[in-house]
């Protein structure tokens, strides 16, 4: 029998990660109920969303709801251990990037969460970089041993990388949707024009760099003071 001091083991990453999953599915359903209703054209006046913006909102939660389980189907295929803290981290930047951005749309509600979002996301994708170094350097298969300065580079131009694809994705979906996913126009339609027209994807992208930046330098201090430590742990 358990004792009254003995603490139980929660299992943090899979309890949060099933609430966030339901939470995505729940709004699937919600979405797809609207798209339906915007299409028969028995919406109301004063709606919260016009149809293209359910629909965007649909496929973000679809490819959310999807990009949740691939770690732990890399996991298992794999056999790549992932860190607890990183499952918890993927988790919270996709519902925030995701569900609160852009169903709940804190984008357009609370001032400057995009900007919070990109450098959460720019950190989030320099750790990843060098978590994939590390499975590499660990991967039996795989004879590659990168010094800190080039696995740094390779976080950070990683992070960049994959902060670009995300402003081309914003682009495909205001041309395909004619949304204002780069803030290329006013809340009244007014169009931007010149610098100010492309000041918002211009800004996501520097954050980015700088969050990157920041990331892959403090990674390469801790990797090599690492490396020293097992230098002189050797030869001791």
């Amino acid at each position: 029998m358990k004792t009254i001091n003995q603490k139980r083991n929660y299992n943090w990453k899979g309890i949060i990660g099933r609430i966030l999953f339901i939470t995505f599915i729940l709004c699937i359903i919600y979405l797809i109920f609207k798209v339906i209703v915007s299409l028969t054209g028995t919406m109301g006046i004063g709606i919260e969303y016009m149809k293209n913006e359910y629909v965007l909102a649909l496929v973000l939660s679809i490819l959310g709801a999807i990009i949740m389980i691939l770690p732990s189907i890399i996991t298992k295929k794999r056999f790549i251990s992932i860190p607890n803290y990183m499952y918890l981290f993927f988790f919270m930047f996709l519902y925030c990037a995701i569900y609160l951005g852009e169903v709940k749309r804190l984008y357009y509600i609370i001032p400057h969460w995009d900007t919070a979002v990109h450098v959460f996301g720019g950190a989030m994708l320099g750790i990843i970089g060098f978590m994939i170094v590390n499975i590499l350097n660990k991967t039996e298969h795989v004879n590659i041993r990168l010094s800190p300065m080039l696995v740094a580079l390779f976080a950070f131009f990683f992070a960049i990388s994959l902060g670009v694809a995300w402003e081309i994705y914003e682009y495909i979906f205001d041309g395909l949707l004619s949304m204002n996913l780069q803030k290329y126009a006013l809340k009244d339609g007014t169009l931007l024009v010149g610098h100010m027209a492309i000041s918002d994807t211009m800004e996501d992208l520097m954050v980015n760099v700088l969050s990157a930046f920041i990331t892959a330098v403090m990674g390469f201090f801790i990797i090599r003071r690492q490396a020293r430590n097992g230098t002189d742990g050797k030869s001791a």
